[in-house]
């Protein structure tokens, strides 16, 4: 009931129901034009128009490249009918089966009234992207971790680049997969998962080296001083916690940065800034203006003065005229950080890689962020996304965050949707999309209700996935989807149908029996790892560690030893399975040569991409994420160490002889 008031249905009266169902058929009527229109390419089909009863209908179609059809009217079995006191008539018209993919737009003309909405062809595949036929791998790193010695105590594009270059230089690895590199807060406290962003059309600028950019080269020794100054701070924060610390480093960037902002620009580079924001238009333009308002006002816009609380009022403009440099500044991050990250891109594809940089898009935002603020009514309110309970997490999840209203993407002709992922591929060769099953279906919880209490939600997935796999062919891109945990079999075949890669988990891979699968039998379009960021590294989930936290943050609804029982049992198959199959000895349980098997049989697997964490590599055992849980546990907070919890450094990751043993596994050399 909750989830249909989020949908603005009247919930109240007896006879609701019926109401509902009328109102739902009634809709179309009352629009000449439906909100969007969106075919698979190739697919004949038609769209139906509605106008006064007996007026002429004239319907045409204008492509993206300029050039119009006028369409055929067909005919249809529909009555007219009486719709808030006027008989209306509806026609349906042939849309062209050989239109390319791509925007277009649908016109409509009665009498003197004219009506548009968009058109939107969409492949039928989306092919390999940049990947080719044959099967790569890589490595996934949490990239907020990986810091090098020059670093300001979180990882940077720099050290993406980095370490893309040292991947495919050294091991042959042909992409580097990354966490969400989305904005966050530009004030304290920052939210540290990758997962819960302020937007997703736009970067997080923590990510930015500010050495690089070219204004601190032609600074004064004064400012570059000062920038120095900035980073041994940053590094000395990070040096004194056993976390990473974004709020001090960003507070450290941030004044250095300003530093560069004011550094006079060559008139290129002010010209390729220009460019940029004229590109980005309205939407970096808002965004700019919240981070301002925020660092003014604070980070939850719903607390802000009344006037303030929708970027197109006469308050929220007369605050960007008086802080025009602040906006400046913000929108200038922006570039450069557009700038640095496509830089890492297009390094690894230079230095051999067949992928490159691999992008993960999350799948919800902070309602407290600038999403919800430029565009409130894009989501529901009163429910926020989750998951059911299953396996992993028995008592569900509830990610805090609010759902897309599906109505609403219609409306737009699911312009955030499409602005959304092509900024997600702009500086990358693949994005996986994190719980790509929200393009299907999503678990609505309502606010003040437990998980278990849930509802799911249905979307247009022929529409969402089509848009997603446009973009995707527009940028000669690859899409991966996390489709674990509680998925439609009928979701992951339309996928597959459609050339986009799944998700499959070693641990997670098991038969109708429970059986594990053996690899011959693994899906190909996949992506394919050992582990994931919500489980802890290998060595760590083979000494049961997941559920040893678990039990201690109180997520098990069962008895740690009946748990761990479980647990031992579901690995013993695996590593019987591995035994079976001669990647490791009988009865081995040296952790290090189980991991080194584990690996052997993923390279067995006939997936297109195949991953191994860099927490494998390096022998790290800690986990980067305990799902159900905010503060209990420091997720996203632990920096990338040994074993032994010593943190480790690229330069110190580029001596360790472990990563040579996965990688020649990996290039089938052993």
């Amino acid at each position: 009931m909750a989830c249909l008031a989020a949908l603005d249905v009247d919930i109240d009266g007896p006879d609701w129901i019926e109401r509902a169902f009328h109102d739902l058929d009634q809709a179309p009527w009352r629009h000449p034009l439906p909100p969007c229109v969106v075919v698979e390419e190739g697919v004949l089909a038609t769209v139906d128009v509605h106008v006064w009863s007996g007026h002429e209908a004239n319907v045409w179609v204008r492509l993206e490249d300029g050039s119009t059809t006028t369409l055929e009217q067909v005919a249809n079995d529909d009555p007219d009918r009486m719709v808030d006191n006027q008989m209306v008539g509806r026609a349906s018209f042939r849309l062209p089966q050989d239109a390319p993919i791509g925007y277009h737009t649908v016109f409509l003309a009665s009498d003197d009234h004219y009506w548009q909405t968009p058109y939107i062809v969409t492949p039928a595949w989306l092919g390999s992207g940049g990947l080719g036929l044959e099967s790569v791998w890589g490595f996934m790193a949490q990239l907020y971790s990986v810091c090098g010695q020059s670093s300001w105590g979180i990882g940077d594009f720099t050290d993406l680049t980095d370490l893309a270059v040292w991947a495919k230089t050294a091991h042959g690895a042909d992409f580097v997969l990354m966490n969400p590199i989305h904005a966050a807060q530009v004030t304290a406290p920052m939210e540290p998962s990758p997962y819960f962003p302020v937007t997703r059309r736009f970067i997080n600028p923590i990510y930015i080296r500010p050495e690089a950019i070219e204004e601190y080269a032609t600074a004064s020794e004064v400012t570059r001083r000062s920038v120095r100054q900035c980073r041994a701070r940053a590094q000395e924060a990070s040096q004194a916690s056993p976390f990473l610390e974004r709020d001090a480093v960003w507070r450290a960037k941030a004044e250095a940065l300003r530093l560069i902002f004011r550094t006079k620009r060559r008139v290129p580079r002010q010209m390729a800034w220009d460019a940029y924001v004229e590109r980005e238009g309205v939407a970096l333009h808002q965004y700019a203006t919240w981070c301002a308002l925020s660092e003014v006002h604070g980070q939850v816009w719903q607390n802000w003065p009344s006037g303030l609380t929708h970027p197109d009022s006469a308050e929220v403009a007369e605050f960007a005229q008086d802080h025009e440099d602040e906006i400046g500044f913000h929108m200038w991050l922006q570039w450069v950080a557009d700038e640095q990250w496509r830089a890492a891109q297009t390094t690894a594809t230079r230095c051999g890689m067949r992928v490159g940089v691999v992008s993960d898009l999350a799948v919800g935002i902070n309602r407290e962020g600038e999403e919800t603020w430029a565009a409130p009514d894009m989501f529901a309110r009163g429910v926020t996304v989750g998951a059911p309970p299953d396996a992993y997490n028995q008592a569900g999840q509830d990610w805090r965050q609010p759902p897309w209203r599906p109505d609403r993407l219609a409306q737009a002709g699911y312009a955030p949707l499409r602005d959304m992922v092509a900024a997600a591929l702009r500086g990358a060769g693949a994005v996986r999309i994190d719980h790509i099953i929200g393009l299907f279906r999503l678990w609505w919880i309502p606010e003040g209700m437990d998980p278990t209490q849930g509802a799911y939600v249905r979307y247009d997935f022929q529409a969402m996935v089509g848009i997603v796999a446009l973009e995707a062919v527009r940028a000669n891109a690859t899409i991966i989807g996390e489709d674990l945990g509680t998925v439609e079999p009928s979701a992951r075949q339309y996928l597959a149908a459609h050339g986009i890669l799944g998700t499959s988990i070693l641990w997670f891979e098991n038969d109708d029996r429970g059986e594990p699968i053996p690899p011959e039998r693994w899906r190909e379009l996949c992506l394919a790892s050992v582990t994931t960021h919500d489980l802890p590294p290998t060595l760590g989930y083979l000494a049961h560690d997941h559920v040893a936290l678990r039990y201690r943050l109180g997520l098990l609804t069962e008895s740690l030893s009946d748990e761990i029982a479980r647990d031992a049992d579901e690995q013993a198959a695996v590593l019987g399975l591995l035994a079976r199959l001669h990647l490791t000895q009988i009865g081995e349980t040296d952790p290090c040569q189980i991991l080194l098997g584990l690996h052997r049989f993923l390279y067995q697997t006939p997936a297109r991409l195949k991953c191994v964490a860099l927490t494998d590599a390096v022998g790290e055992r800690r986990t980067q994420n305990q799902p159900g849980t905010v503060d209990e546990y420091p997720n996203w907070r632990i920096p990338l160490a040994d074993g032994l919890g010593h943190r480790l450094t690229l330069e110190q990751i580029y001596a360790l002889t472990s990563v040579n043993e996965v990688s020649d596994i990996m290039n089938g050399k052993v």
